[in-house]
């Protein structure tokens, strides 16, 4: 009884973290790797807000790209329930939902929603990033904050950041990837942009808002822990001379 009440709350945690395991890993260590470039050629100093803006840009689609199939499958398997029971997919894992949507639908079918699944991740990457590293150089450098108030302080900030820059984007990917068609095999938005105008017109603005507190009290927190534990990381590599 206890396994089965819990089900509804693991839906999809294979496709979560495959998600993490591909689309962090990439979008973290292309950051790095294009920020200690920029740095390398600015003959070591610190880069400016716009170019921190960029460069977290194009790591976000870097990372989308390699994630996004993952993130289908996670987004596929969370909806599933909410089906009506003819349209269900029943996938069983992550990597049966990779396999069924190859087999029924093709290989491009995996980045299915791409567009939006890649401007999303730029956005929130946008703000992340560059927002962390802005944030890092104004409470050690300007505030005098030690270490740990630093890593925490900018990482808070970091992580209210990502989550305004990105929910309009992630509502218009989630309604693309979760669309079915109707009993004429009709969709009910043409793309990313048709979802975005029909939402702007029938709701407004604030529509692309909706649940705001509820979604930063998700994403935040992640973003906080992926500094603290990324500042750890990096801390031992020095200590160990890599």
């Amino acid at each position: 009884m206890l396994m089965r009440a819990l089900v509804p709350f693991t839906r999809g945690l294979s496709a979560g973290l495959l998600r993490q395991a591909t689309y962090t890993t990439a979008r973290l260590g292309s950051f790095r790797v294009l920020t200690n470039k920029a740095i390398e050629a600015n003959d070591g100093k610190p880069l400016p807000l716009v170019q921190k803006a960029f460069i977290g840009l194009t790591a976000g689609a870097i990372g989308a790209c390699v994630g996004s199939p993952a993130d289908l499958a996670l987004i596929r398997m969370q909806a599933d329930s909410t089906l009506p029971a003819a349209q269900r997919r029943h996938y069983k894992n992550a990597f049966h939902a990779l396999y069924r949507i190859t087999a029924d639908e093709g290989v491009l079918a995996l980045w299915k929603g791409a567009g939006p699944t890649v401007v999303r991740a730029m956005s929130l990457n946008m703000g992340m990033l560059a927002s962390y590293d802005q944030s890092v150089e104004l409470f050690r450098d300007k505030l005098g904050a030690g270490e740990y108030q630093t890593v925490i302080g900018a990482s808070a900030i970091s992580g209210f950041c990502a989550a305004a820059c990105s929910l309009p984007f992630d509502y218009v990917k989630t309604q693309i990837q979760k669309m079915q068609p109707d009993a004429t095999g009709k969709y009910p938005y043409t793309g990313s942009l048709d979802c975005a105008m029909q939402t702007l017109k029938t709701g407004g603005p604030f529509k692309f808002y909706s649940g705001f507190p509820v979604y930063c009290v998700r994403i935040a927190p992640h973003v906080m822990m992926t500094w603290l534990f990324l500042n750890q990381i990096q801390k031992y590599q020095k200590k160990i001379g890599i």
